[in-house]
Order: C-alpha cells, then structure tokens, then sequence
C-alpha cells in the first residue's frame, strides 16, 4: 500500500523587505547575498502573527481547498523550534482554532503533539505520520510545519530570516507522493546552533541586592529567552555536510545498491536556510557518489576542499544543480528560512515550478536530504504519483509570493524590535492573535485567536 502526502497548503508573512535594502542598509554589496546566497527578499511576521496563526492558516486553506472531513483525521503533529510555550504545543492551539471554525467537538478524537529538533522536526512529524498511516491504512492524519526564523540586528545571519507554515495532509494512496519505508538517520550531539536560556542576575535588573519579588519571579536569577538562536554558522555547515552525507550512504547501504543514488532522483530536495545553501553542501555527496569517480576520498583535507572547490565551479555540476536543485530553491529566494518548512517548501516550489512549466513527473523518483542543527540529518526517496497536478492545482504558490507587500527598512526594525502597535498590513480571511490575558492570576499569559474575514 503506497503511503505519501496527499494534499499540501502554505502560509507565508505577507510582508517582506528586500534584500537589496538590507544589503544597502548594512553596507553589504548586495550581488553577495544576491548571487552569492541566492537571496531576494526576506519575510516577517506582522504585528498580530506568530507560529500559531501561521500554522492555523496553513491548516485552514489545507481543510477548505480539499474539502476535508474533519472526523477522518486521527492525528494533527507539527515540526518547530518556534514553540510560543514551554508546555502546551502548537498542536494544541490548533486543534481549538479548527473547532472554532469548523465546529466544537470535531477534532475532539484526534490526537496532537509538537516534534522539536531544530529545522529537521517537520520531517520527524511526517515519518511518524507515514508509519502511523502504513499501519492504519484507513486513516488520515495532517503535519503542519511552522516557524519564524528571526536573527539579531547585524548578525550574519540577518538577511536568512522568514516566516511561514504548510499543512499535509498524509494518507494511504495520496495524490502527490508517496514513500516507501527505506529511511536513513545520521545523529551527533553538537552546538552548531542552539536557543537557549540565558540567565541574568536580579540584581542587574533591579539594582536591589534584596531578592525581592519581582513581576512574581522569586528567584534571584531571571531566565530570558531569545527568538534567536545562538550559532556558529561554518560548523554548522560543516555538520550539515557531514551528517548529510552519513546518512546517503546509509541509505545506500540500506537499498544494497552500487548505484549512484541521485542519478535515479529527478529531483533533489534539501533543507535551504538559505536559497544556495543544498548547491554549496552537496559537493561533497556528488563526488563521492559519481557514476564515474570524480573524488576518491583519500585526499587529504586541503586537497580535497579545494578540490570540491572546483568541482562546484564546473558546467557539469552547474547544469546538475540548474535541473535538480534550482526549482526547489525558487520559492526560498522569494521567503528565506521557514526552518522546519524550508524542506517541504522546496517541495512545493519543485512541484509548482514543474507545473506551470508543464512539465511530467509522474513515476519520477524524488530525493530528500533533510537537515536538522544539534545535529541530525535523514535521507529519504518518494516517487510521484499520478494527480500530483491536480492535488496542487489550488496553491496558486508563486502568485501568492508576488502579492507580498514591501516593507522599508525603518519599519523593518521596528517590527524587529517590537516597537509597532498596529499591524503593517490590515488582515483579512485569517486568524491574528487577538490578545494577551495580563490580569487574571491563573490564565496569565494565554494567548486568544480569532478569524478575521
């Protein structure tokens, strides 16, 4: 029984700054991030949005563009590392929103819960859903994937920051794709990049050596935490090469073939924090595996870097990026990093690219490198099926983008900062974040959605 996604939806920030004005902004010559990165514009939440909504628009178009039944779906499991609380998941944000729209009680026997590891969560969520779906043939169960990458004022990381969620739905002979149980898994426990507490003393905020109670807080040290993470940007490509490349030949290992495995992949998709980023990582994979050997590993380091340098630089592998990669990394350049989305959006971009250039990929194989920081990569093969056209006929993904809205840079770091009030764009036909309980004692802190027409 073929088990794969069936269905898919998107939401993106619909507000975002170019790259041209940050580059300018931050007096970096902007063909760098252009052409070098393969960046375009960035997007960012608004006033009134966070993962939730995000999530709850994603989910929302995937429910009414496919007519779904709510009653058929046993499990709603979502990919982030953008949780709004320590204890209650997205998932359980999710399920209220959808019974507030769709009706009270309609998920009520459904089963929810978030997957957290870094960018590569979403596609913890959907393994789980596949092997779910594989034992119980006639249910159906939804991942979505939501997250806002945000990174400090002048970091290097600034101009990788976006905002956005999908929804799939899985079940046994989908639409879209389907895979087969052959998955690989390569694991190292590293600090490449990481959101942790940081911890300040009472005093520092308080100027009072007392440990008074302050807004509640006891302790005489105050946890902070940070949207951005903490990183390490050329160790964490460098983890993301090396747990990458793992588990491909483990899936090598596993199907017991000498075949190069991405000559059978029509198509390759990897986790893009940045547009460029799977063309600049897969070098290595592409050597090491050729058909003919082009590397045979045994050089020593600085050779074989240097080799792998002017093996990118070559029109072979150009060409092989511009057929295999490029079409995933469209969408990318237009949104920048959605962390556990930005494998699934090369997805959709792969998809809609193919679509609107008509081009035929039923029967195709397609493969998957998906990467997560702290660190875990896995690789895995789908093989597209028949009404994929169809099943994505509604996404309208590339005229959604276009419709973006521009926003300068003062406004930018505003948003940033958190200093507007009012929304840059006036919602409508979505949730927004409604409000904050400040007052009473045992709901502080709940946060409270509601749909804008």
């Amino acid at each position: 029984m073929r088990t794969g996604i069936d269905a898919i939806a998107f939401d993106v920030a619909k507000i975002h700054l170019s790259i041209q004005t940050l580059a300018k902004a931050r007096n970096i010559e902007p063909e760098k991030l252009e052409k070098g990165l393969g960046l375009i514009n960035m997007t960012l939440p608004d006033v009134h949005q966070d993962t939730v909504v995000l999530g709850a628009n994603a989910l929302t178009k995937l429910i009414l563009q496919n007519d779904i039944d709510l009653s058929e779906i046993s499990r709603i499991y979502v990919g982030t590392e953008s949780g709004i609380d320590n204890s209650k998941p997205i998932a359980s944000f999710l399920i209220a929103l959808m019974e507030q729209k769709f009706g009270e009680n309609s998920l009520a026997e459904c089963d929810a819960v978030d997957f957290t590891f870094a960018c590569i969560g979403g596609v913890d969520a959907l393994q789980n859903c596949l092997d779910f779906v594989r034992l119980n043939t006639n249910k159906k169960a939804i991942v979505v994937t939501t997250d806002i990458a945000k990174y400090d004022l002048n970091s290097t990381g600034e101009y990788t920051q976006g905002a956005g969620a999908l929804a799939m739905l899985v079940t046994s002979s989908p639409r879209i794709i389907a895979f087969d149980n052959n998955w690989t898994v390569s694991t190292k426990g590293v600090f490449d990049f990481f959101k942790p507490y940081h911890h300040l003393s009472k005093e520092a905020i308080t100027g009072n050596k007392n440990n008074d109670s302050w807004f509640g807080n006891l302790e005489s040290e105050i946890e902070i935490h940070k949207d951005q993470p903490v990183f390490d940007g050329q160790y964490s490509n460098q983890c993301y090469t090396d747990r990458t490349r793992d588990a491909y030949f483990a899936l090598k290992d596993l199907k017991n073939t000498e075949e190069s495995l991405y000559t059978t992949w029509e198509k390759i998709i990897m986790h893009l924090p940045y547009a460029f980023q799977g063309r600049r990582m897969l070098p290595e994979i592409y050597a090491l595996d050729a058909p003919k050997k082009i590397l045979s590993g045994d050089e020593d380091a600085s050779e074989f870097q240097n080799k792998l340098k002017d093996l990118s630089k070559t029109e072979a592998y150009k060409s092989f990026v511009s057929k295999k990669l490029q079409p995933a990394e469209r969408a990318s350049s237009l949104i920048g990093n959605l962390y556990t989305g930005s494998i699934f959006m090369g997805l959709l971009s792969t998809l809609a690219n193919a679509s609107e250039k008509n081009l035929e990929l039923e029967g195709k194989k397609i493969g998957f490198l998906a990467y997560g920081s702290g660190s875990k990569s896995k690789v895995f093969e789908g093989v597209m099926q028949l009404d994929w056209k169809s099943a994505i006929a509604n996404v309208k993904l590339f005229e959604t983008l276009a419709e973006s809205f521009e926003i300068d840079f003062e406004t930018y770091e505003k948003l940033h900062k958190k200093e507007l009030k009012n929304a840059v764009r006036t919602p409508k036909q979505e949730w927004v974040l409604d409000r904050i309980e400040k007052e009473i004692p045992n709901l502080m802190g709940a946060r409270y959605y509601k749909w804008v027409e």
